[in-house]
C-alpha cells in the first residue's frame, strides 16, 4: 500500500520552517488567513494553487508534493551517529555530517533571504508612496 503525501500539511511544514505566518502567506495568495488554514488541512491541492504557493515560499512544487516527514525522520534516525569521528590505528579519519544540522542551516538561509525580500518590499512601498504623493 502506497502512503499518501498530505500536501496541505507539507505547505504548513515549509511555511513554519521558513518562519512565515499564515496571515502573511494569506496576503501573498490573496486569501484570508482562515482560507490558508483550510488549505493546510487539504490532503491534495490543485496544481495551480500548488505552483502559486511553491513560488511564494520559493520551494520546488515537487518538494510540497513529495515531502514525507516520517520518511525523513526514519532516515535520520537510522543514519544519525551524533556527528562522531571514527578512526582506528593506521586508518584515516572519517567525518560524518549531521544531515539534520545541514537541513536547519539551509532553512536559516531561506529565512534570511525571505526577510531580505520583505525588507526590499517595504522599501519599494515607501518609494511608491512618495511617488504617489508627488
Amino acid at each position: 500500500m502506497e502512503k499518501t503525501i498530505h500536501q496541505g500539511r507539507n505547505v504548513k511544514r515549509f511555511r513554519e520552517m521558513l518562519g512565515i505566518k499564515q496571515d502573511v502567506l494569506a496576503i501573498d495568495l490573496g486569501l484570508s488567513q482562515q482560507a490558508v488554514s483550510a488549505l493546510e488541512q487539504k490532503e491534495a491541492l490543485d496544481e495551480a494553487q500548488l505552483q502559486q504557493i511553491a513560488a511564494i515560499l520559493k520551494v520546488p512544487a515537487e518538494a510540497i508534493k513529495n515531502f514525507d516527514g516520517e520518511a525523513v525522520i526514519n532516515i535520520i534516525s537510522n543514519t544519525f551517529d551524533n556527528g562522531s569521528i571514527s578512526y582506528q590505528k593506521n586508518e584515516q579519519c572519517t567525518f560524518n555530517v549531521n544531515p539534520l544540522e545541514k537541513w536547519m542551516e539551509a532553512m536559516e538561509e531561506i529565512k534570511r533571504l525571505y526577510e531580505a525580500r520583505i525588507k526590499d518590499k517595504d522599501e519599494m512601498i515607501v518609494i511608491l508612496q512618495q511617488l504617489v504623493k508627488k
